[in-house]
């Protein structure tokens, strides 16, 4: 059943038919992306990497008005460093980052209780691994294709000039 189900989600085009929930608790579709370059990673608020919160508000300001997008989705399956509810992870990082991209309720990104849609993502990107830390990153086209990957220390400035790159492309 479950190779079913996965099989299934692998087999999909796009990302636009999850749903998934915003900070609020509330089921919200992806479709409401279509037609956006979109980054979507899994965020903590006390990891070694949370100041990228401050890299990714800047590429955030800097191209949503050309139509991009960052989804954020907390985790607490590394090292317990998402602790807390979505409503103190979100002061916090309006407090400390003055973050104003989307952010949903805290997911997994791996095991038993994976969010789908981080099921496909690993399944459809170059790099099938599962999740290995947080802000890990996948960059997504206007048309709901994963473009590229990124792995937590990789350069915030590679992951702007994706960024750029394929708002350029889509615009094009």
């Amino acid at each position: 059943m479950l190779i079913m189900a996965v099989t299934a989600i692998s087999a999909q085009d796009d990302i636009y038919s999850f749903k998934v929930k915003n900070d609020q608790g509330k089921e919200v579709s992806l479709e409401q992306y279509k037609g956006k370059v979109l980054l979507i990673v899994n965020t903590a608020t006390r990891c070694g990497f949370t100041p990228q919160y401050k890299d990714l508000e800047a590429i955030y300001e800097k191209y949503n008005e050309q139509g991009f997008e960052i989804l954020d989705f907390p985790c607490n399956q590394f090292g317990g460093q998402a602790p807390g509810t979505i409503a103190e992870i979100k002061e916090f990082c309006s407090t400390n980052y003055n973050v104003k991209f989307t952010q949903f309720d805290k997911i997994e990104v791996n095991g038993e209780n994976e969010h789908p849609l981080y099921t496909y993502l690993k399944a459809n990107a170059e790099n099938k691994n599962n999740i290995r830390w947080n802000f890990t990153k996948f960059l997504i086209s206007s048309d709901g294709k994963i473009l590229k990957r990124f792995e937590s220390a990789d350069k915030m400035e590679d992951v702007e000039n994706a960024v750029a790159h394929a708002l350029k492309t889509d615009i094009s």
